[in-house]
């Protein structure tokens, strides 16, 4: 099995963008399992902009379900944070991440795929991506790490798979 973090495109606009001629629609970051026959294992997330519930079922493509505001059965952090040591949650609060953090390093805690990161912080300057990485040693070791990736300027693409 694998893990992925991956956008999901809402039918919902910023409020900064709403006087625009051509919307542009907010995407949200939604973490998902691949098995090992190379499908997504579908799941529902909500928009953390309008609230909207997706069903997600393949990367980076969802599914609106309309009538649904609210879903008690979501994962949130506070269910993730009873799954992870106190160490790697101080870590993931002061870097204030998101729900698709939280599950990504669960992943990789339960998988046991060591070695694997996720990103806690990334800034774009000129060319470059700086940010810092959690690196996921074994079940009692992590670390983190800076980088700084060069990135040409027609493709600002994040330092992101975690």
């Amino acid at each position: 099995m694998k893990g992925f973090k991956h956008l999901i495109e809402c039918h919902c606009v910023l409020p900064q963008y709403r006087k625009l001629e051509k919307h542009i629609y907010h995407k949200f970051i939604v973490f998902s399992i691949i098995d090992d026959s190379d499908t997504v294992i579908p799941k529902y997330s909500q928009c953390n902009n309008c609230g909207v519930i997706h069903k997600v079922f393949d990367i980076c493509k969802s599914e609106i379900i309309s009538g649904t505001e609210e879903l008690t059965s979501l994962t949130t952090i506070e269910d993730l944070q009873l799954m992870l040591s106190d160490d790697i949650v101080n870590v993931l609060k002061s870097y204030d991440v998101d729900v698709a953090t939280y599950e990504y390093v669960k992943f990789i805690l339960d998988e046991k795929k060591w070695g694997e990161h996720v990103v806690l912080t990334q800034d774009s300057i000129k060319d470059e991506i700086t940010g810092k990485i959690l690196i996921v040693e074994s079940a009692m070791k992590s670390k983190i790490e800076t980088f700084i990736r060069k990135t040409s300027i027609d493709k600002r693409q994040k330092y992101e798979n975690g």
